[in-house]
């Protein structure tokens, strides 16, 4: 290989491959939007690349993905702290949310995408209003992402009744249909908020169109009470009589599980986003995750938004799954660091549904890739780099971040956007919305 646009060389690359190589001293490659090759750094000793990016002796790897957020709920942020879910949805985040619009929601995920890429998010799933904003947003800021409208029974500040909402997502699946960044999804709220016609529409959209589909499930036992109270059947259980589950489909959160419920969704390759921080603070409960993958469930890590969180920060989250499921099982074995790194990237990229396109460190998928600076304090010594990404580092140690192919960070300078605009905006945001409480 004589030339290539871009050489990252200098560090230990962490391919989280099928073979889970690690290259110390390695490099990788990339041409146009992807990775060419990848290897040891004096392979590359005759290559002429457009740029070099030195690592400095930091970690090379794939850019964590967050599986679930709302993005646009930066501009909440701190709005509703310590409360019950739906006293926090119903008399807090419903009624702040009528008064969004398309500017305010792109100008909270502009946001939202400047706070990931400086903590090493190179994709994200996001549910929420307005979303071709949010989609607008992700591809200025150079972020993938997967976007849907939320949809539910009642009228949306967005586009009104439910048959106009099930238009707006097919005309975005339409508009963004090959996008290099943008993949949208079909997205019904959960299945206390949409009725079951509801569900088995959004189901047979999704499958119409082969794109993912997203829904909240057994948060709360709460929900579940009031799911059996309807129908009879557990969330799960009801979503599986109605014909919704598939291997299409994302269920987030899905904490309060039966050992049926964890049965069905192995047997229709159902994958589950794990939300724990915003789960810890709502008091949701604690998700059964080592039992979903003892079951051979794929479960992607998602932070969820930053009015339950409150960051976006993917190493954070990372931390605190594996320390949770540590605590609550009482066995320091489970939900080890590997384990833990392995939700936030490759079984993060299936969860989506675009593992073919990123989440390792492979020739022929897509760029998506982020180097550690190592030469910090709490990261030294090094005795295992996963223990390390998963126990020690935190998103400001992302020094550099290439996302299909374009470098969006370096240096821990944002190339793609204007960050104290953008903050400045969503405080003005802020300003209105605490005149309008």
């Amino acid at each position: 290989m004589s030339k290539v646009d871009i050489l990252i060389t200098n560090g230990v690359v962490v391919t989280m491959d099928s073979k889970e190589r690690v290259i110390d001293n390695g490099a990788v490659a990339i041409t146009g939007d992807r990775i060419v090759d990848i290897g040891p750094s004096e392979k590359f000793s005759e290559c002429r690349a457009g740029k070099i990016i030195d690592a400095k002796n930091g970690i090379i790897m794939p850019g964590l993905i967050n599986t679930h957020t709302h993005a646009a709920m930066t501009c909440f942020r701190g709005l509703a702290d310590d409360l019950h879910l739906m006293t926090w949805l119903n008399d807090f985040i419903f009624p702040a949310e009528s008064k969004l619009n398309y500017e305010k929601v792109k100008t909270g995920a502009l946001l939202a995408c400047a706070e990931m890429i400086l903590s090493g998010t190179t994709c994200f799933a996001d549910m929420y209003l307005f979303e071709d904003a949010v989609a607008e947003a992700a591809r200025q800021a150079g972020i993938r992402a997967v976007v849907g409208e939320v949809l539910y029974d009642f009228p949306s500040p967005s586009y009104g009744t439910i048959e106009e909402g099930f238009a707006y997502t097919e005309n975005l699946i339409k508009k963004w249909e090959g996008d290099p960044l943008i993949t949208v999804a079909v997205e019904p709220h959960s299945p206390y908020l949409c009725a079951p016609d509801l569900l088995t529409r959004a189901g047979d959209l999704a499958n119409e169109y082969e794109v993912p589909l997203i829904i909240h499930v057994a948060e709360t036992q709460t929900e579940v009470n009031t799911i059996l109270e309807s129908y009879g059947k557990t969330p799960i259980a009801h979503l599986a009589e109605i014909g919704v589950l598939s291997p299409l489909l994302l269920a987030c959160h899905c904490v309060a599980l039966t050992d049926k419920d964890i049965d069905l969704l192995a047997s229709f390759d159902v994958k589950v986003s794990h939300n724990p921080e915003s789960n810890m603070k709502l008091a949701s409960g604690i998700a059964p995750v080592p039992q979903l993958m003892e079951a051979g469930v794929c479960v992607g890590l998602g932070t969820d938004g930053c009015t339950s969180n409150n960051n976006i920060d993917m190493f954070q989250e990372m931390d605190t799954a594996a320390k949770i499921h540590k605590v609550n099982t009482l066995d320091p074995t489970v939900m080890d660091a590997k384990t833990v790194l392995k939700m936030a990237t490759t079984d993060a990229a299936k969860a989506l549904g675009l593992d073919e396109v990123t989440g390792s460190l492979v020739p022929g998928k897509k760029a998506d890739v982020i180097v550690i600076d190592t030469n910090k304090p709490h990261l030294t010594p090094m005795y295992n780099l996963h223990s390390h990404l998963v126990y020690a580092a935190g998103g400001n140690d992302v020094d550099t971040s290439v996302i299909n192919g374009q470098v969006v960070m370096e240096n821990r300078r944002l190339l793609t956007l204007d960050i104290a605009k953008v903050m400045a905006d969503v405080n003005q945001v802020a300003d209105e919305i605490k005149l309008s409480r």
